[in-house]
């Protein structure tokens, strides 16, 4: 552990993998290739990067991850993302315009069914639900942290901050005052949303080179 500036840096070993369905890039089922990393490693976290929020069922995506929580003895964070991939809406009988509508209401849900022991809801994007408890529960009560991966939407940022979720700015190919500005907008709503302060904020930073 170490700190600077009130913000606390914490060293965690942590495999991440992302979820694509075009070729060459893998997996198309991130929930299946971490459980057979998870019962071969004894420590490390597993996660996403990213999970996408707007082409999987949120109920389906709930189920998975509290069943990934329970065979990896809780080993878990999940990443959402909408995904860099146009395509990949259609192919899952999404519009692509309704990308951020989708991510916001799925979102919500997502918590709800983790969050409430029996769920009531109505949405716009996927049939209503009536007395519906997610099987299994998460594990001991206490559901994989969510992060919120965003390379440029506020609108993410925002989202992440109402729920008291981290946020992760892949900030590749981005100037550096853009990835400022998103996590600060994300800092300043985090604490008005009641979840603690600006510096407490959970903010993750990532980019790729080759």
């Amino acid at each position: 552990f170490g700190t600077g500036e009130g913000v606390q840096f914490i060293d965690l070993d942590v495999f991440a993998i992302g979820e694509h369905h075009n070729p060459p890039f893998v997996s198309s089922s991130p929930t299946t290739t971490l459980a057979w990393i998870a019962a071969r490693t004894e420590r490390i976290i597993l996660s996403t990067a990213t999970t996408l929020i707007t082409t999987n069922d949120p109920v389906k995506i709930a189920e998975d991850f509290a069943m990934l929580q329970h065979v990896s003895g809780g080993r878990v964070d999940l990443m959402l993302g909408r995904g860099n991939t146009g395509p990949v809406y259609p192919w899952f009988g999404k519009d692509i315009r309704a990308g951020l509508e989708l991510a916001v209401e799925n979102v919500g849900l997502l918590h709800r069914l983790w969050d409430e022991d029996v769920v009531d809801w109505q949405g716009r994007h996927r049939t209503p639900l009536q007395g519906f408890t997610a099987a299994p529960r998460p594990l001991d009560g206490v559901a994989p942290f969510v992060w919120h991966g965003s390379i440029r939407s506020p609108e993410i940022a925002e989202l992440a901050a109402i729920h008291g979720d981290g946020f992760f700015a892949n900030n590749i190919f981005w100037p550096k005052e853009h990835t400022e500005r998103l996590i600060e907008l994300y800092r300043q709503r985090f604490a008005h949303y009641g979840h603690g302060t600006p510096e407490q904020a959970i903010v993750g930073l990532g980019g790729q080179v080759f």
